[in-house]
């Protein structure tokens, strides 16, 4: 039977250093042509296509470059009669959408583009009974759901619209033996949904319920001899893992339980010399998605090239200084 492949090797000729202009260059230039294949499969995520590549250039000094008033007149179009805002115009409203709608919005300090109240109404008609929240009117449950709406109202000054004390008993039931979270009760933990949980609990306050050390435990195993962070036993590492596993850890208190150099190496290894941007792995195709996510995970090494960055929102956070929002970011133990 053939071993299951988990890592990837490195190699000798992969970039060493940050390709800042590359990057910047990579996002500006990223759906410029409309008509383009991938772009035009990409509607259905275009809103939080926006977020990865404006916070991206935010974080490399380069958000001038964006033209502001089209990024606002899209957000505008794309919220729906209920409150929500969609991935694009036409498509139905979701709560993904509306945090990276919210997110862009307070980087522009331009909420007033949207009707806020209506925004307000619509997260708190998604939440149930138990304290869990739906993506959407369809009904799926998630902890990212969670995530998302509090991320949501905390960034309008709005927490106090649902229940939160609910919510964070939904969140807590999903809470593993491993010390992680799984997308609902039972579900296995993931790096991802970790990540949503431990945030959602930092915003809320609530940290005091989490194990720092069993949960920092198990983020740590995700490291692979390559440095990079996979998001579960025996999976490949992936560069939007580096955010998700060193947020998570930051959050803790435990950032310092990684091997950053080796981390570090990993992110630098999966820029594109040639187009800029990041992919998932060395030698794949780059995206704004992993773009960001690399650069993020870089700001939190000590990356001073890279703007800090706040761990539990993947905001700048000198935008959350001037919108006077200050995270609850480290467990005290």
């Amino acid at each position: 039977m053939a071993s299951i492949q988990n890592d990837v090797t490195i190699k000798d000729s992969a970039p060493k250093s940050l390709l800042l202009e590359k990057h910047a260059d990579f996002i500006e230039s990223y759906g410029s042509n409309k008509d383009n294949y991938e772009y035009c499969m990409t509607e259905y995520l275009r809103m939080s296509g926006i977020y990865w590549g404006l916070t991206a250039m935010e974080l490399m000094g380069q958000l001038k470059r964006m033209n502001k008033d089209d990024v606002l007149d899209f957000i505008k179009t794309c919220q729906d009669d209920s409150g929500g805002l969609s991935a694009s115009v036409g498509h139905d409203p979701h709560l993904l959408y509306t945090l990276s709608a919210v997110q862009i919005l307070s980087m522009y300090d331009a909420t007033h583009v949207i009707d806020v109240d209506k925004v307000v109404s619509y997260v708190k008609s998604l939440q149930k009974e138990d304290g869990s929240f739906t993506g959407d009117k369809w009904g799926e449950v998630d902890t990212r759901f969670s995530f998302c709406a509090v991320a949501c109202l905390y960034l309008l000054g709005r927490l106090d619209a649902i229940d939160v004390d609910k919510a964070v008993q939904f969140v807590v039931s999903c809470m593993n033996f491993d010390g992680g979270f799984g997308s609902r009760p039972g579900s296995e933990s993931h790096a991802g949904l970790i990540y949503c949980c431990v945030g959602m609990l930092s915003l809320t306050g609530r940290l005091d319920v989490v194990n720092a050390d069993l949960l920092g435990w198990w983020l740590c195993e995700r490291q692979l001899p390559s440095g990079g962070l996979n998001g579960r036993p025996e999976k490949l590492p992936d560069v939007c893992y580096s955010w998700w596993v060193l947020a998570s850890l930051s959050i803790l208190g435990r950032l310092h339980w990684i091997d950053s150099e080796q981390l570090s190496a990993f992110i630098l290894a999966c820029q594109d010399t040639e187009t800029g941007g990041f992919a998932d792995r060395p030698g794949d195709l780059p995206d704004p998605f992993h773009t960001l996510f690399g650069l993020a995970a870089l700001s939190l090494l000590g990356n001073e090239s890279v703007a800090p960055v706040d761990a539990t929102l993947c905001m700048p956070t000198h935008v959350l200084s001037r919108l006077r929002l200050s995270p609850q970011k480290l467990m005290q133990c």
